[in-house]
């Protein structure tokens, strides 16, 4: 097996899923190496324990993914894209959420995010309040 080309495949499907949905931690290569070096000795260990493919990817998968469930950019994305679609165009969602991030990043620490966040009942609690709040900012600040 070849252990550069795992490395690198579990690199950038780290990458891609921390540039989508963690652009907190996009660039944060320590926490990048370390995730895909883990994930491939996971799958090394899997494979030569016995394991067929379809195995030895869900346990690489749950230690390169592990934690990395619930998104706060992805729940701020989607209050965007559903209650202020009306206001922008679409290819401005994005960059305006992007820019919303680290004025709604403060909400986020008045609830434990974890994996299944996002189907307890406080979900809904966390979307009005980053609605509320993307809602003054753009009222004091303009969508600039």
């Amino acid at each position: 097996m070849d252990t550069q080309k795992d490395l690198s495949y579990f690199r950038l499907r780290l990458q891609e899923l921390l540039n989508t949905s963690f652009p907190e931690k996009a660039n944060d290569q320590k926490f990048i190496n370390q995730r895909s070096s883990w994930a491939t000795n996971a799958y090394e260990g899997a494979f030569q324990s016995g394991n067929d493919i379809e195995k030895c990817n869900e346990i690489a998968n749950y230690i390169l993914f592990g934690g990395l469930h619930f998104s706060k950019f992805d729940t701020l994305f989607q209050v965007v894209c559903n209650e202020f679609d009306t206001i922008m165009a679409d290819e401005e969602l994005r960059p305006f959420a992007l820019k919303m991030f680290c004025v709604c990043e403060p909400i986020f620490s008045n609830y434990e995010l974890t994996d299944d966040f996002a189907y307890g009942y406080e979900y809904d609690q966390l979307y009005t309040e980053i609605t509320g709040t993307v809602a003054i900012w753009i009222v004091e600040n303009g969508l600039q």
